[in-house]
């Protein structure tokens, strides 16, 4: 059984991706954690706090989930770990479509919290890093710079798909060949 800031922090992704960021109420997250608002505040001192954590719960949750496949599926060349942990964020899973649909809303918001956009710059620094890295493995004389700059592109075009995904503008197997097209642009034009 998880812990129960946990299952708050589990709710609360869960009333954002049904709701958005302005429809979470404590007390609605309250029921559906089936916690006191007493126990939520002693958590997260206060609403930002709530969002802050949450933001930080989803990137970190996705972070396993595509951890973990990756690792059960074993890719043996450093092409496919990188295709493989983007493809990830396009699953028919609850899961996945509730991390993806959150982190859209928490970034929606954050355009306008500043304390809110300190944590999604910190989030999207480190997944930029982390695709940074795999592009580097995959193309090892490329420097730094050329590999973060392609990664940004890369995190932004599975954002913008993800979001073309979940308003049902394209399905999910379009994402992922576009995913896929975009990763052979951005290593050919690495490799030039």
């Amino acid at each position: 059984m998880a812990d129960r800031r946990t299952v708050i922090l589990e709710a609360a992704a869960r009333l954002i991706a049904r709701r958005g960021v302005r429809g979470l109420r404590v007390e609605e997250l309250a029921a559906e954690a089936a916690v006191s608002t007493g126990l939520i505040y002693y958590h997260f001192k206060d609403r930002s706090g709530i969002l802050r954590a949450t933001l930080e719960f989803i990137s970190d949750r996705a972070g396993r989930y595509t951890a973990d496949q990756v690792a059960e599926a074993a890719p043996a060349e450093p092409r496919s770990v990188l295709e493989e942990t983007l493809l990830l964020e396009f699953q028919e899973t609850e899961m996945v479509r509730e991390n993806s649909t959150a982190w859209g809303e928490l970034r929606a918001s954050a355009m306008f919290d500043d304390t809110l956009r300190a944590g999604l710059e910190d989030a999207t620094r480190v997944w930029n890093g982390e695709i940074a890295e795999l592009i580097a493995a995959v193309l090892p004389a490329v420097p730094g710079d050329p590999a973060y700059a392609s990664a940004q592109r890369l995190t932004a075009l599975v954002e913008g798909l993800s979001g073309r995904w979940l308003s049902g503008g394209i399905t999910v197997e379009a994402a992922r060949d576009l995913m896929l097209d975009a990763v052979d642009v951005e290593l050919a034009r690495l490799a030039r």
